[in-house]
């Protein structure tokens, strides 16, 4: 008799267990929304929510990535938008002082108007979002430009691909060409310099100069301007292809990648409208492009809003100078003529960056619509495929919790024997 008490408590046990478990996965059920757990009890449809569930999770975080690069890009737009209307104002304000008869106290205060104008684009440049600078393009802690009190030294400050243990700088000067010149006040390259001020100049074999001249610091300033005008930062966020090559594409020069949103717009990108793609095209063209590229870059910094606002701050600084640089009322207006034509153009220029910007803005909140979109579809075709019937899942828990309850209730009335059950 004993023997078949304890064979009723092991079964008993094990039928509690069974129903308990029971309980357990259809509250799973409800909670997890999930109509399996595993891939036992339905290979087909558990397989097939795994691959959408795969598909959401992407989704999920290019929509996540997606947030930061556009309000990066948006950053970018303001940025570029200020410093065009930075430009108009400037060049109104010199149209008048051209125009109109103006005495050395108006032309100072003006002188001063326009150095402030300039500090306000090194400001714009120099913005930031969260932890990094949006203009700096690879590099995300180097502050990218300094100016001079005087706005005739700029400073551009980056750790470059072919120095990448510490930030190089790059000094240089807005001097005085003459007033035939186009235009008349241009940059000049006077040093290279790494982060303890020891100058750092390389040959084409890329072996250090000890002693360099003006010729060779300004050739080699302007290989770095080419090499930071080339970044990129191409991003994966459900638009165009990651592959870096397409079989189907004869061209072995045809990178997929191309096909990426670039997200990077430096400053020296914005400043002349030069765009990483064109400075990669002309550096690589064959036969080479004319004007090369280093040139090329220059002549467009030189006609930049930072360039002719400072042309023609210093301009009237020298007119007001009285030493033996001065320039004449005759030369200064010329200058200031010749100011506002290049100032309308670069005007223009500086809109299209500001246009490019905004339509990169427009794709990215297309890309986050359709992203939002996508996973509200995987959401349903999840339900329909692996989702449990909330209705009937909350009909079995209590049909379940039921069957457990009666389940202890036959245990109490096992678990009651006493001794004398044992003595019949």
């Amino acid at each position: 008799m004993r023997v078949t008490n304890s064979a009723t408590y092991r079964n008993y046990t094990s039928s509690v267990n069974d129903v308990h478990a029971q309980l357990n996965r259809s509250m799973n059920k409800i909670s997890s929304g999930k109509q399996y757990e595993n891939a036992a009890e339905s290979p087909l449809s558990y397989y097939r929510g795994k691959r959408i569930d795969d598909q959401y999770q992407d989704a999920l975080s290019k929509a996540s990535l997606l947030t930061d690069v556009k309000n990066r890009i948006y950053q970018q737009e303001l940025g570029a938008r200020d410093i065009q209307k930075i430009l108009a104002d400037a060049k109104n304000k010199v149209q008048e002082a051209r125009t109109g008869t103006t005495s050395d106290e108006a032309l100072k205060t003006l002188q001063a108007d326009l150095l402030q104008k300039e500090h306000q684009i090194i400001d714009d440049l120099n913005g930031q979002y969260e932890n990094f600078y949006i203009y700096g393009g690879n590099d995300l802690s180097s502050t990218p430009f300094t100016l001079s009190a005087d706005g005739s030294t700029l400073t551009y400050t980056h750790k470059f691909a072919s120095h990448p243990d510490e930030s190089l700088s790059i000094e240089m000067k807005l001097e005085y060409k003459g007033a035939a010149k186009d235009p008349p006040y241009q940059f000049n390259i006077t040093s290279v310099k790494d982060s303890k001020g020891k100058s750092v100049v390389k040959d084409n074999q890329g072996n250090p100069i000890t002693n360099p001249t003006p010729e060779q610091i300004s050739k080699y300033g302007k290989t770095l301007l080419v090499e930071a005008m080339s970044e990129q930062g191409r991003v994966d966020i459900g638009y165009g292809d990651i592959s870096s090559k397409n079989p189907q594409y004869t061209d072995k020069d045809l990178d997929i990648r191309d096909t990426l949103l670039d997200t990077y717009t430096g400053g020296f990108n914005l400043l002349t409208g030069i765009s990483s793609d064109e400075v990669i095209a002309r550096k690589n063209a064959d036969p080479p492009a004319n004007p090369a590229v280093e040139d090329y870059i220059m002549e467009r910094l030189n006609k930049s809003p930072l360039a002719l606002i400072g042309q023609a701050s210093l301009a009237i600084n020298n007119n007001l100078s009285g030493d033996a640089a001065t320039i004449n009322n005759e030369e200064l207006h010329d200058i200031l003529g010749q100011t506002i034509e290049d100032m309308t153009v670069t005007e223009h220029t500086v809109s299209t960056v500001y246009s490019d910007l905004g339509n990169k803005y427009k794709l990215l909140e297309d890309t986050d619509a359709k992203l939002k979109i996508l996973q509200d579809s995987l959401t349903e075709q999840y339900k329909d495929i692996l989702g449990a019937d909330p209705y009937a899942s909350v009909l079995e828990m209590y049909n379940n919790n039921y069957a457990y309850n009666a389940a202890l209730r036959v245990g109490s009335q096992l678990m009651s024997s006493s001794l004398f059950d044992f003595m019949r």
